[in-house]
């Protein structure tokens, strides 16, 4: 039976809706593609039916998380605000919601081309709208990069440990007041 184009689309936002939560939460090696098919509520046959490869759902997935994040970045008020949602314990608890940058960091070092583009398409609009909510100047994008850097960093040491870690906390309060301190005129 035929579906129409409009469901088949349907069925592809979902996938990669599904994909870049899991690939979040896992890594893009800790999830096979017959499990994400079927949290998506597929098939593992249909697969292919919407992307040529698992490297191709790993690209569109994690645009799509970026894309998700650059929304949730634009509806901060302020850069205090951002900083400190991203520096939280529950965005700590919640990889496959909150950026991608800090949950694939490392996992995409080991991705092909390709999906190492899609990752520097997705920092570079981090760092953009970051940059825009510092005062302007010459060191604008590098002040940027370097107070996401410290955030992402955060972020990445303070999940690698156990979920009732005092380290976890520390670490992130720590590159909290840091990061507030470095926004203070």
């Amino acid at each position: 039976m035929r579906i129409s184009r409009s469901q088949a689309q349907e069925n592809h936002d979902k996938v990669v809706e599904v994909a870049a939560r899991l690939f979040r939460e896992r890594g893009f090696e800790g999830v096979a593609v017959g499990e994400l098919m079927k949290a998506a509520g597929f098939t593992h046959g249909g697969f292919y039916n919407h992307f040529d490869s698992k490297e191709a759902l790993a690209a569109e997935a994690l645009d799509h998380a970026f894309r998700s994040m650059d929304a949730e970045r634009a509806k901060a008020r302020s850069l205090d605000e951002l900083v400190t949602g991203y520096l939280s314990d529950a965005a700590r608890r919640a990889p496959g919601r909150t950026c991608p940058a800090a949950a694939l960091g490392g996992d995409a070092a080991r991705q092909p081309e390709p999906v190492k583009a899609v990752f520097a398409e997705g920092l570079e609009r981090i760092f953009a709208s970051v940059a825009e909510r510092l005062p302007a100047g010459e060191t604008q994008r590098a002040d940027a990069i370097a107070l996401f850097s410290r955030m992402a960093g955060a972020m990445i040491l303070a999940r690698a440990l156990p979920d009732d870690s005092p380290l976890a906390r520390e670490i992130l309060s720590t590159a909290l007041d840091a990061s507030r301190r470095d926004l203070q005129p």
